[in-house]
């Protein structure tokens, strides 16, 4: 039984139903009953879905029998180790092909972001439970819609924050919604990951010819490829990801509402950011401070995507204030990301990835153990789909809609801010002492990394207002918030308003 290091949850991180549910329902009873194996496809796998094969492939009474992607280098890379092993395996492009077999109990999406939404619902509506990975959705609307889709066909829909499934964080999470340190005051996030150039293209790049474009565009635009790599860039420009806001960032956004204990989305949300250090063709901020302004306790979460210091590749270790003043120091300086999350407690404060507790005096109070590491996030979902209970999941898919929108709500502050001035920021964030103790350090980072904010300034979104019961923006900036709500599809890829 060791203790949880720093080095593993970063890796463990980073890593009304119809009649055709209520008969596959039926199909599962006796699947169960027979101790038969659970069938799984693995749907996009350049990166995390390569790991989900494995994953699941290594999982007592599961099969892995399908794979699908769009780039057939990657089919092919992943088919060489089923014929090695002499196992066999249907493969596909195009996942409405693979949902129509009879052969396939549940998908896994490793997909770029803004194929997850309308992947969840087809699957739900094909009968399939659904693992996909974070961030959930390309907008606020498509995680409801998954929500929805997972109710009404009587889906298993796990989310992909594995942390959810690491013992010591369960531990953590209790220990402190238990009140041990006292009343939760804050919750803060650091993603500090070396992400260098996209590189800057002077015209449109050809497409890999192994890939189906027009599928790999589905929902959003097909429009000419305008950076240089096709794959994983995708993240940094807005028609399919996220930033990282929205990419290694959603495991701590997670996190800190998980802690927190919040179950709804917050009132207020506001931003602070730019893309420095390099002009490429990238479009999401790569230095990023968002405050999710829950009034009993407010998530604060910063990124970092330069080094600590320009043309360094040693990334900052992360820092949070305590609520007595002193500042709490975590995380090591390394080629390796610093990433974490720190709960701050009337009386102390847990730093969650160095799984340890602490007073206001700074002193160690109580470490937290890994009791359940033979427990993973997928065997966790596997189990879920056998048992048929939503509960029984460690992250069901209404808790990844919570926790994806949160990062939406921070990007949505940022899409509609505008460049201003130091001084100016300086001026808007001067009541709020999380947000100008974050603001500050932003600007030391940023002038280690030799970027004048007076020459390049960063990005202030407007406070925004939101209605949690409704999931609309209100207020001022309501209408041009409310657009980023919602994506314009392209048919015939478009998540329905009735799923």
């Amino acid at each position: 039984m060791n203790k949880i290091t720093r080095r593993r949850f970063v890796k463990t991180s980073v890593c009304a139903a119809t009649a055709s549910s209520l008969v596959r329902c039926s199909t599962w009873t006796k699947l169960s009953g027979a101790n038969q194996d659970v069938r799984v496809a693995v749907v996009g796998f350049r990166s995390r879905g390569r790991a989900l094969i494995r994953s699941f492939h290594g999982l007592p009474g599961v099969r892995v029998t399908a794979l699908c992607d769009v780039d057939s280098d990657f089919i092919d890379r992943e088919v060489k180790d089923f014929v090695d092993r002499k196992e066999k395996v249907e493969t596909f492009v195009d996942i409405r092909k693979l949902l129509e077999s009879k052969d396939i109990d549940a998908v896994a999406l490793a997909t770029p972001n803004h194929w997850h939404a309308l992947m969840t619902v087809w699957a739900c509506q094909a009968g399939k439970d659904v693992y996909v990975e974070k961030p959930v959705s390309h907008s606020i609307f498509e995680s409801r819609k998954m929500v929805e889709a997972a109710r009404k066909y009587n889906r298993m829909v796990q989310t992909g924050t594995q942390s959810r499934s690491i013992g010591a964080l369960r531990e953590i999470v209790d220990y402190v919604q238990q009140g041990n340190l006292g009343v939760i005051l804050s919750a803060r996030g650091f993603c500090y990951k070396r992400r260098l150039s996209l590189g800057k293209v002077s015209g449109p790049q050809a497409v890999p010819e192994t890939v189906d474009y027009d599928l790999w565009c589905g929902p959003a635009p097909k429009t000419p490829l305008m950076r240089q790599n096709l794959h994983y860039d995708w993240h940094w420009v807005w028609p399919t990801g996220c930033g990282e806001m929205g990419n290694v960032a959603a495991h701590q956004i997670d996190i800190c509402r998980w802690a927190v204990g919040h179950s709804t989305l917050p009132e207020r949300v506001v931003s602070i950011g730019g893309r420095f250090g390099y002009d490429d063709d990238g479009e999401t901020p790569n230095t990023h401070i968002a405050v999710l302004d829950y009034e009993s306790a407010p998530i604060i979460q910063e990124v970092r995507g330069l080094g600590r210091k320009k043309d360094d590749s040693f990334m900052n270790a992360f820092t949070a204030t305590g609520s007595t003043g002193a500042l709490l120091k975590a995380g090591q300086e390394g080629e390796q990301p610093s990433q974490g999350v720190v709960i701050e407690c009337e009386h102390g404060w847990v730093d969650v990835s160095g799984a340890t507790a602490y007073d206001n005096d700074g002193k160690s109070i109580k470490s937290f153990e890994d009791k359940d590491e033979g427990t993973s996030h997928e065997m966790n979902f596997i189990r879920a789909i056998q048992s048929r209970r939503p509960q029984d999941l460690n992250c069901e898919i209404l808790e990844g809609h919570l926790s994806t929108s949160l990062s939406h709500l921070s990007n949505t502050s940022h899409r509609i801010g505008s460049t201003t001035s130091p001084g100016e920021i300086q001026e808007v964030v001067r009541g709020n002492q999380r947000l100008s103790e974050a603001f500050s350090r932003f600007q030391d980072h940023l002038k280690a990394n030799e970027v004048d904010l007076e020459e390049t300034q960063a990005t202030l979104g407007p406070w925004l207002e939101f209605d949690p019961q409704q999931e609309r923006f209100k207020g001022q900036f309501a209408d041009q918030a409310n657009t980023l709500l919602k994506r314009d599809y392209r048919e015939p890829f478009v998540v329905p308003d009735q799923v």
